[in-house]
């Protein structure tokens, strides 16, 4: 297994990305179990964070780094949370957390009809700090936001993010399925298929 830094310590992600990186003989380890701080987070793409994030974990591990950067964009927003997904509560004064997070875009869309959002996912591997080829996939992943909480499973906006055509919010999906069609597995799948063509280049073939 070929150990690689998961720049995050998101126990979700780290469930996620560990059951799907694995068997492509990865083996994902967070980066708080290497002492490494989490990076700052400044700009307002999604990529651009990415980067920083795996830049950062690779050069203080000396290994392959992974780092995503994912969040939930509502068309009557004009696109927030975005990447303030993880802090939206936390910029409005009130605690960080999922459930204030989920509570503060609720009461956002209070009163507004279109109630369209789209989760998006970007990933980024680098094979070492100062890699200048980084391999980039994105996934997105639409739906709704619902009012009221449905499901136990998932996390993050997980509850309250309908998806009309089966009828179950993202926390309703089991682990199996929505490794199967979230914004994250299709970025990991985008991913997948870069890693074994840059392997193969590599390798000469």
């Amino acid at each position: 297994m070929q150990r690689l830094v998961l720049a995050s310590n998101n126990p979700g992600k780290l469930r996620e990305f560990g059951t799907l990186l694995a068997p492509l003989g990865f083996d994902v380890v967070p980066q708080g179990d290497l002492g490494i701080p989490e990076a700052e987070e400044p700009f307002v793409t999604f990529v651009e964070n990415a980067l920083t994030k795996a830049r950062h974990a690779s050069r203080l591990s000396g290994l392959p780094a992974l780092a995503d950067d994912s969040g939930i964009s509502a068309r009557a927003l004009g696109g927030a949370p975005g990447v303030y997904s993880a802090r939206y509560a936390q910029m409005a004064g009130k605690p960080r957390s999922d459930a204030a997070n989920n509570a503060h875009l609720v009461s956002q869309l209070a009163g507004k009809l279109d109630r369209h959002a789209h989760y998006y996912c970007v990933l980024v591997f680098v094979h070492h700090a100062e890699d200048p080829c980084p391999l980039i996939a994105e996934g997105v992943w639409h739906g709704e936001v619902v009012d009221a909480p449905r499901g136990a499973g998932g996390f993050g906006y997980d509850p309250h993010f309908l998806l009309p055509g089966l009828g179950k919010t993202a926390a309703e999906l089991s682990a199996e399925e929505k490794n199967t069609v979230s914004h994250r597995a299709q970025a990991l799948r985008a991913l997948v298929a870069r890693l074994q063509a840059d392997a193969a280049q590599r390798n000469g073939r």
